[in-house]
């Protein structure tokens, strides 16, 4: 063969080169975006306050593995001023280690001052800050709060006495300044009147405007973008902080993480991970836990699927991805619905029908305030590798819907009685179960539950709560037939494996 001349080597090397480079180097955007995308963080809001009966690290490590297994980095440990607050921590701090996840500190100020506790809190900051599992951004120590606005920043920097990456959950319209803070956290993950309520004609802020009011006060810092599936809560006078009130769910969920996609914020904060007593939980009902008398509308209630269903989504986000169609490893539907429709009438049973401590003006005599906002609707959202057909069976009604590759979310108009779901393709039957919770319009002891109840199908295993989380279930209760027990999908072990048992 014929030797190429040195100018010709020189030219052909250059022209190598350069396809070379072209195709296997990013462009600026390119490196922008998969920089961004890499520095991605998922959180999740959990409630130490309600976890005073764990005795050890390892009462915390299956939520830390579950955690991890989902994508989530990072547990945002709600701490009030109990006694055993500094013993949770401790417990947490180690599991989070042994396990391999992140957790930091959110000062709730429904305990904490914003006008005597500066120093506290970063005391506080500083006993933890050098742990092992203590979550380091930008190479500070990071750490969070429930509202708190109005609390001296620059005093909390000078106690902890190290770097700190301090991203509270202050409020722009309370007149915060975002001057000495990095960062901030938005809590209102549910479209509002504007003042902590449910959506009023004329008075609804949604979750999207929020985003666009914290982006602009922040400028270039960052943003901890709240995600939630729901809110519900139903204290009645048997307890000293009655409230009542829902704001709208229905397909919020699967909203929030299109959104989420869409803009793609450097942090996300899942609310919550085991606040019962809001229904926006998403861990299981057997995460070891007190009952503050939330159990009245959480138990038989798992919210499991929530979880399974934001797995590709949390992927996707981490990837940078428009959609979690590449993330979807296997067909799946998740299905919520209330347990009973809007109009049935509790009045004569419920615990809320009489005066109670109103000192918050959270306290709504009956059902709750807001309750119009939600539908009379079963939601389903499917996560299909192949498009197919999704056939919901809620009571006497029924409907097919098309559904494509990737996610899709769908409803129909709730029916008393079985709930029943199925996909298909090409006439075959891919996937089919029915819930193991009828909707019903009997009120479930004697309450106006607007909980959800949350399955998947293939259907997940049983999740029931504990005897710590129920021992509160009878308590202002005006009917004497609801038992402190679990009743629907009840794990038992036969012959070392595990079976269902179902009593309705």
């Amino acid at each position: 063969m014929r030797l190429l001349s040195s100018q010709l080597r020189l030219s052909f090397i250059t022209w190598l080169c350069y396809v070379i480079i072209s195709q296997a180097a990013p462009t600026i955007d390119q490196q922008i975006s998969q920089r961004a995308a890499s520095d991605r963080l998922v959180f999740c809001h959990f409630i130490v306050g309600i976890v005073g009966d764990r005795t050890s690290a390892a009462d915390y490590d299956a939520d830390m593995q579950r955690a991890k297994a989902y994508g989530i980095d990072a547990f945002a440990l709600n701490i009030g001023t109990n006694d055993f607050t500094d013993t949770q921590l401790g417990y947490a701090y180690d599991s989070a280690n042994n396990n391999g996840m992140k957790v930091f500190i959110s000062f709730d100020f429904a305990y904490y001052s914003s006008s005597s506790d500066a120093s506290a809190v970063g005391q506080k900051i500083a006993q933890y800050g050098s742990k092992p599992a203590q979550l380091i951004v930008d190479n500070k120590v990071f750490a969070s709060s429930f509202v708190g606005d109005g609390l001296d920043v620059a005093a909390v920097r000078s106690a902890a006495g190290i770097d700190i990456f301090f991203a509270p959950n202050f409020n722009p319209a309370a007149g915060s300044s975002a001057d000495n803070i990095d960062g901030a956290f938005n809590w209102l993950a549910w479209d509002n009147n504007g003042n902590n309520k449910a959506p009023t004609v004329g008075h609804n802020v949604t979750v999207e405007d929020g985003d666009t009011t914290y982006i602009n006060w922040l400028g270039s810092k960052p943003y901890i973008a709240p995600v939630s599936p729901w809110f519900f809560t139903h204290y009645g006078p048997e307890v000293s902080y009655s409230k009542n009130w829902v704001f709208p769910g229905d397909l919020l969920w699967y909203r929030r993480w299109n959104d989420i996609l869409a803009f793609g914020p450097r942090f996300l904060e899942i609310i919550t991970w085991n606040d019962y007593g809001e229904s926006h939980y998403i861990g299981p009902l057997s995460s070891k836990h007190n009952d503050d008398g939330a159990s009245k509308w959480v138990n038989d209630m798992p919210h499991n699927g929530w979880l399974d269903m934001a797995k590709p989504f949390i992927a996707a986000y981490r990837a940078g991805d428009s959609s979690p169609a590449a993330h979807i490893t296997e067909d799946k539907l998740v299905y919520w619905y209330r347990p009973t429709p809007k109009t049935l009438n509790c009045d004569a049973t419920d615990t809320t029908i009489a005066p109670a401590n109103n000192d918050s003006g959270n306290y709504f005599e009956g059902r709750p305030n807001g309750y119009e906002t939600l539908q009379d609707a079963v939601f389903v959202v499917a996560l299909l590798k192949l498009a197919g057909k999704v056939i919901v069976n809620s009571g006497s009604n029924s409907q097919t819907f098309d559904a494509p590759a990737g996610a899709s979310a769908h409803q129909i108009p709730m029916g008393v009685g079985s709930q029943k779901f199925t996909l298909t393709r090409d006439n075959v039957t891919v996937l089919s179960d029915t819930s193991l919770r009828d909707i019903s319009n009997v009120c479930p002891c004697g309450i106006y539950n607007f909980n959800a109840y949350v399955g998947t199908v293939p259907a997940g295993p049983p999740d029931s709560l504990g005897p710590d989380g129920l021992v509160s279930l009878t308590v202002g209760l005006h009917v004497s037939t609801c038992l402190p027990t679990p009743t629907l999908g009840v794990a038992a072990t036969v012959a070392g494996s595990e079976a269902y048992i179902t009593a309705v």
